[in-house]
């Protein structure tokens, strides 16, 4: 999986993009419900559960980096600043997050920039910034990865799950933690098939 970012460069591994792979190779009957497939991270294994979501392996996690006591800087396929606000349904994410990605630290490389305020101890929301978009986006499956290990590692958690709400709709995570070393790691939900067009060549 390539994938492209709306400016048209491509960029790295997107979760929700794998998700959709996944989704879509099976109604185009190129799998039986699980199968395998290369990104830019690396190989990834996904399977479309019983209920119609979408089961995706993501790449471990060997480091969370404490930038200070709320905000952590962690790589999970693509790279992600997390921050841990007391509510972030007022925020103004396009201002905020362009501040933190083009700021001397990240501006280079570029970070995509997540506001997540907690809902309980395995459960939180997210509202994200994405570099490329370079605005605010519905949902980023990688952002979502990085927020629900942040807050495992925020709240010092010894759940193996959390449920994340963002703008787009729920997803959960899945993951084995080990001092704060994350494996199996699996991002989890739907992918819907919303339209279908043909082109005449």
């Amino acid at each position: 999986m390539k994938y492209y970012n709306s400016v048209g460069r491509t960029s790295t591994f997107c979760g929700n993009g794998g998700r959709c792979v996944i989704s879509f190779a099976f109604v185009l009957g190129l799998h039986e419900g699980k199968c395998n497939f290369l990104g830019t991270d690396g190989m990834h294994a996904g399977a479309m559960l019983n209920d119609g979501e979408v089961r995706l392996t993501m790449t471990n996690v060997d480091e969370v980096k404490k930038l200070n006591d709320k905000t952590f800087q962690l790589y999970t396929g693509s790279p992600h600043y997390v921050t841990f606000l007391d509510d972030i349904s007022k925020l103004d994410v396009k201002k905020e997050g362009s501040a933190i990605r083009n700021s001397d630290a990240f501006a280079k490389e570029g970070i995509n920039v997540n506001f997540v305020q907690i809902i309980g101890p395995n459960e939180i929301s997210i509202r994200t910034y994405e570099r490329g978009v370079e605005d605010e986006t519905f949902a980023c499956g990688t952002g979502v990865v990085a927020a629900a290990i942040a807050n495992s590692v925020f709240q010092n958690s010894n759940g193996n799950n959390c449920i994340v709400h963002a703008q787009g709709g729920d997803l959960s995570v899945e993951f084995t933690k080990n001092d704060n070393r994350f494996s199996e790691v699996f991002l989890i939900g739907p992918a819907v098939k919303v339209f279908e067009g043909e082109i005449e060549i």
